[in-house]
């Protein structure tokens, strides 16, 4: 009997070691392996993604542009109008006030935690401990019926309200293909302060050599999500300098040529 339950024992040890034996970097190894190589992801100079969300009925167009040096913009087409979003020029982040429809700029609070994001491009974990990042590896869990591997990833901190706080987030990978399909955070200002924000991630494609997911879904843990489907995404995109701009800006400059 007890030569049974040494058996027994050591099978379940030979069972279990393939998952304990994953690190964080190997998982990130094989992810990176699997969407085309993480030195392809480093020369990325910006990524262009065409989008569309579905609201109350209507499918409304994104044009969404993110840079390696941080510059960021999304631009909303609605009722034959563009709306620009979470713009940011590498100093001023601004968006134009939907009530209004002119152009305001963030809080220097907002500011300052969109600018330590901004340096995440074109992903949290390329260079993680360069940047100071902490990753643990937290064990498994089921995503919609998918075996993946939890990690926990922390940021540097973030400023709210005047108080720092830890910038946590969980990222959740296949088991078999090794690509993030969640991500899990707590939302730390607005109405919804407290809960937990879910990204998914689905339908990965291939452009010029990288793998990106063309289906996404932005919500809440356990509640209401929308869509986003991604209609095409352009590499190393050749962009107009002055529409990163603030508006008053661009005015101020166009009066002194």
């Amino acid at each position: 009997m007890n030569t049974l339950k040494t058996i027994l024992s050591v099978l379940l040890l030979v069972i279990a070691l393939p998952t304990q034996a994953q690190t964080v970097d190997e998982i990130l190894a094989n992810y990176y392996e699997n969407i085309g190589g993480l030195e392809n992801m480093k020369n990325l100079q910006g990524i262009k993604m065409k989008a569309k969300v579905t609201q109350q009925g209507m499918e409304i167009p994104l044009e969404i542009t993110q840079l390696k040096d941080g510059r960021q913009m999304t631009v909303i087409s609605f009722q034959g109008q563009e709306i620009k979003q979470g713009v940011y020029d590498g100093e001023v982040l601004w968006s134009t006030n939907f009530m209004t429809m002119k152009a305001e700029k963030s809080d220097a609070e907002t500011t300052a935690n969109f600018k330590l994001n901004a340096n995440d491009f074109p992903d949290s974990f390329v260079d993680y401990k360069e940047k100071g990042y902490t990753a643990e590896l937290l064990g498994t869990e089921t995503i919609d019926g998918t075996e993946t591997y939890k990690i926990k990833l922390i940021k540097e901190p973030l400023t709210v309200d005047g108080n720092q706080k830890e910038d946590i987030s969980f990222y959740f990978f296949e088991t078999e293909n090794y690509v993030p399909i969640a991500m899990q955070s707590e939302v730390q200002t607005g109405q919804m302060k407290g809960m937990t924000q879910e990204v998914t991630m689905s339908d990965y494609q291939e452009v010029d050599g990288l793998y990106f997911p063309f289906s996404m879904t932005q919500g809440v843990k356990d509640g209401q999500s929308q869509p986003i489907i991604i209609e095409s995404i352009e590499l190393n995109p050749e962009v107009v300098d002055e529409a990163f701009a603030f508006p008053e800006e661009m005015a101020t400059q166009e009066s002194k040529e």
